[in-house]
């Protein structure tokens, strides 16, 4: 494909993208934000007390909080400890001095629970056809180490200078999605422009480049990019300014991934997908 074709489609999946952005947010992003509003924020040692009890934990609360969802822990379930802090006045005391003290609390995971179903995020759905494979290749030719762990704690994929980290079992879409999204941070996100950048915009960006390369392989985006980038705190505004960084890096793995199944159709005597604009 040529860098002009690929740059042309980069151009109009970004227009929809901005659409998508200003028209605010999606009904299933404010059911969303309002479940997750109910859980707790839990501090570092907690999380850490989380992952090593149950690694695959995504979403966590305690019984009465999970009832006032609609939904119960089921039975023979075993609780995850955390350690929660209380503030105790002694009885044999006249002033009002209380003391902190730190006791073992139970959490439990949504997949313990059941009941009222809990509002799902957008995904992006649909079949990559191949393109997943050419864009593994194309992150090992940049040098990019891929792994495949559970120990995400609750993210579908994680970047780290050189190196990508994938959830197994995400379907097809999302393992493409997910993975285009990391080698944008790869790409886009090193050194001096990291650091002069914020996480609105670096998550921004790569869920911009994600859109745009899935929307070029005819996956069914729906509202998971704009979603994800609102999460963020992201917006119209903040993917102006990052216009020409998503452009170039979308049309760069476009190119390569639309290039290398060109070579293999002339190899299988087969003819190309068309490209989706």
């Amino acid at each position: 494909m040529k860098a002009e074709q690929a740059k042309n489609i980069a151009e109009e999946a970004l227009a929809r993208l901005a659409d998508a952005l200003e028209a605010g947010r999606s009904e299933t992003l404010v059911r969303y934000l309002a479940t997750m509003a109910r859980f707790h924020d839990y501090s570092f040692g907690n999380v850490m007390l989380i992952y090593t009890q149950k690694p695959d934990a995504t979403h966590v609360a305690g019984f009465r909080a999970w009832k006032n969802l609609g939904r119960f822990v089921r039975k023979g379930e075993k609780g995850i400890a955390i350690i929660a802090p209380m503030l105790i006045r002694p009885k044999d005391r006249d002033d009002d001095k209380s003391f902190l003290r730190f006791k073992a609390v139970y959490v439990f995971d949504g997949s313990q629970t059941e009941g009222e179903p809990l509002p799902e995020f957008a995904c992006v759905n649909g079949n990559p056809n191949g393109h997943t494979e050419r864009l593994k290749a194309l992150v090992a030719s940049k040098g990019i180490a891929l792994e495949y762990t559970d120990n995400l704690l609750g993210a579908h994929g994680r970047s780290s200078g050189g190196r990508i980290e994938l959830r197994p079992g995400l379907s097809p879409a999302e393992e493409f999605s997910v993975l285009t999204h990391e080698l944008a941070h790869e790409m886009l996100h090193k050194d001096d422009r990291r650091n002069g950048t914020s996480k609105t915009i670096r998550e921004t960006e790569a869920e911009a480049v994600a859109f745009v390369v899935c929307q070029a392989i005819g996956l069914d985006t729906n509202t998971a990019a704009a979603d994800y980038i609102q999460l963020y705190a992201g917006d119209k505004a903040t993917l102006a300014e990052s216009l020409d960084h998503i452009q170039k890096t979308a049309a760069e793995i476009i190119t390569a991934i639309k290039d290398d199944e060109h070579r293999a159709s002339r190899h299988t005597g087969t003819v190309p997908a068309e490209v989706h604009a």
